[in-house]
């Protein structure tokens, strides 16, 4: 944990899809104070057609990207808005995602619900005044 997914409607070079993991990893692992080495990465091209959402009432669906954020529990909310923001800037200027298809999801765990066997064991809990 943490666990960075990012589901996408097209299909990218390996290098790009490189690229877009380490400044993630780099940035969340910075922005969040935590092991660098506890953060996986996964995007997800699911081909076009694969993530949508109804811009207005009565329009047709539109293709949209989605992050998935699995998280420590406790992160305050400006500073979950702020790595979002952060990461969601690696996604548009690496892959040339469109900010305003762009949704970003939280999913919060206690570190006991994070076992990276490699690291001994469970994560380690987030206390306040960490970051």
């Amino acid at each position: 944990m943490p666990y960075l997914q990012l589901d996408v409607n097209d299909h990218y070079p390996a290098d790009a899809k490189q690229r877009l993991a380490a400044s993630m990893c780099e940035t969340y692992a910075r922005m969040m104070s935590v092991d660098i080495r506890r953060i996986s990465v996964a995007i997800r091209e699911l081909g076009e057609g694969g993530v949508w959402r109804i811009e207005e009432p009565g329009s047709n669906p539109i293709p949209v990207s989605m992050l998935m954020l699995d998280i420590r529990r406790g992160r305050p909310a400006e500073q979950r808005m702020e790595v979002a923001r952060a990461l969601c800037a690696h996604c548009i200027e690496i892959l040339g995602l469109a900010e305003d298809r762009l949704n970003v999801e939280f999913t919060q765990h206690d570190g006991d619900e994070m076992y990276h066997p490699a690291l001994g064991g469970y994560s380690p809990d987030w206390t306040p005044g960490e970051a």
